[in-house]
């Protein structure tokens, strides 16, 4: 939905677990644009059933496990709001029927370098009754033991991959798709190279080589050089099948593919386009976005991707107010070190072009990136004043302070209000489909 309002305005912001509610001042156009949701499907299960038994480009899932023995399923570690509980209990059925034994059928919780899941996370990412009878590792990067080397891919990246996920005898990936600040789209190919791969893997994907590529970015796959890399990687790694889903609001499920993995991927990304891509006429003078609240909000370094995703329709110049709990701070010990240590977005940039990778250097540089071009606001209460650092822009102490500055800033602006933040894919276009309401 979009309107326009010159009055006062009530907004709802997806902000921790609670949310964030507040009146906004008055001054500007406000123009809220709430995330466009492809409908649920009416019956979950049948819509799983029906995927598994009919996948895309391949035999049905109990066809490809009937004589296997073992499996491995890359699972979304607890940043991601994956709903593992409704996709997860079809599949491992299927796999346990066609002959594989459960304590054969290995769940890796793909982190990436993100910390590793909790006891009580694993629970709450897979299920009571899943976590209990199945074996659940946490897949460990900087563990070059865990790995298997696959050699390199053409343009050089060296391929290791969690050797629990390569060496077993059915590969699977369970996600879900929705947009991904640098491969485009999240799901598939993403549940293998982050999600379980080496460090060396990792920082050579995350190198100033792909992250700097104008079509490295929200919903760009045709000509993302780091969406080509992760397919290659994935088939080097012997991914046979993948289950992803879109979600709904309220995080029920309006989509499910899978199959072969590169086809059924495919095929998700295409119903998310579709289905939720918000058009609007032009580009705006400012931007009041979210990280869409728990657990995309944990930490400032995921907190990041509200900001570039709303980069996409502020004018350069214009102003991007972030709204994002980071109950847990800054995020690991290599980003929190960078964005304590970093000058600002430009020596930022300067800095990282002329040395290896470091460890989440990635994720400061999409924001530094926007932070060259655009001015970049923050209210963030569970960071810290060591890395409040004002070269990055301005941090305020209440929601209600960064609001009267930015009407002030931007008084007779047009401002976009994204309460569910990366959540809306939203693109200016002529093609508007909706009236502006006076």
């Amino acid at each position: 939905m979009l309107c326009y309002g010159a009055g006062m305005v009530r907004v709802d912001f997806a902000f921790g677990k609670a949310g964030l509610a507040f009146d906004l001042p008055p001054g500007p156009s406000y123009r809220v644009l709430e995330a466009r949701w492809a409908e649920a499907v009416p019956e979950p299960a049948r819509a799983l059933d029906q995927a598994l038994d009919r996948p895309i480009g391949c035999p049905p899932l109990a066809d490809l496990a009937r004589g296997k023995d073992s499996a491995a399923i890359s699972v979304c570690d607890i940043t991601r709001p994956a709903p593992n509980r409704l996709t997860l209990p079809p599949l491992l059925q299927r796999l346990e029927s066609a002959g594989i034994p459960k304590d054969r059928t290995t769940l890796l919780i793909a982190t990436g370098l993100h910390r590793p899941a909790t006891v009580s996370e694993i629970v709450e990412i897979l299920g009571e009754e899943v976590a209990r009878s199945y074996p659940v590792v946490n897949h460990n990067a900087r563990e070059l033991a865990d790995h298997r080397h696959l050699g390199t891919t053409k343009s050089g990246t060296p391929v290791l991959i969690d050797r629990r996920f390569v060496d077993a005898g059915l590969r699977i990936t369970l996600g879900f798709i929705e947009q991904h600040l640098m491969a485009g789209f999240s799901g598939g190919r993403k549940l293998i190279a982050p999600g379980i791969a080496h460090q060396d893997t990792i920082k050579t994907l995350h190198s100033p080589r792909f992250m700097r590529d104008a079509s490295a970015t929200e919903g760009s796959i045709e000509q993302n050089p780091l969406h080509q890399e992760l397919l290659e990687i994935a088939r080097m790694a012997g991914h046979d099948f993948v289950l992803d889903v879109v979600l709904a609001q309220g995080r029920r499920i309006a989509g499910v593919f899978a199959g072969e993995p590169r086809a059924a991927h495919a095929a998700g990304i295409d119903f998310v386009r579709d289905k939720t891509t918000e058009w609007i006429p032009g580009q705006v003078d400012a931007a009041v976005t979210s990280s869409a609240g728990y657990p995309l909000d944990l930490t400032f370094y995921q907190a990041v991707k509200g900001v570039t995703a709303a980069s996409h329709i502020v004018r350069p110049g214009g102003i991007i107010l972030l709204l994002a709990a980071c109950d847990e701070g800054a995020g690991a010990h290599e980003f929190s070190r960078l964005l304590r240590e970093s000058s600002g977005p430009a020596a930022f940039l300067e800095t990282i072009s002329s040395i290896p990778v470091t460890i989440d250097q990635w994720q400061l540089e999409k924001l530094a990136l926007v932070a060259r071009t655009h001015q970049v606001w923050f209210y963030v209460p569970g960071l810290s004043a060591d890395y409040r650092n004002p070269a990055w822009g301005r941090f305020f102490p209440t929601p209600q302070a960064a609001l009267q500055s930015l009407a002030a800033s931007a008084a007779g602006s047009d401002i976009a209000l994204i309460p569910e933040g990366p959540y809306v894919f939203a693109r200016p276009s002529a093609r508007d489909p909706h009236p502006v309401v006076a």
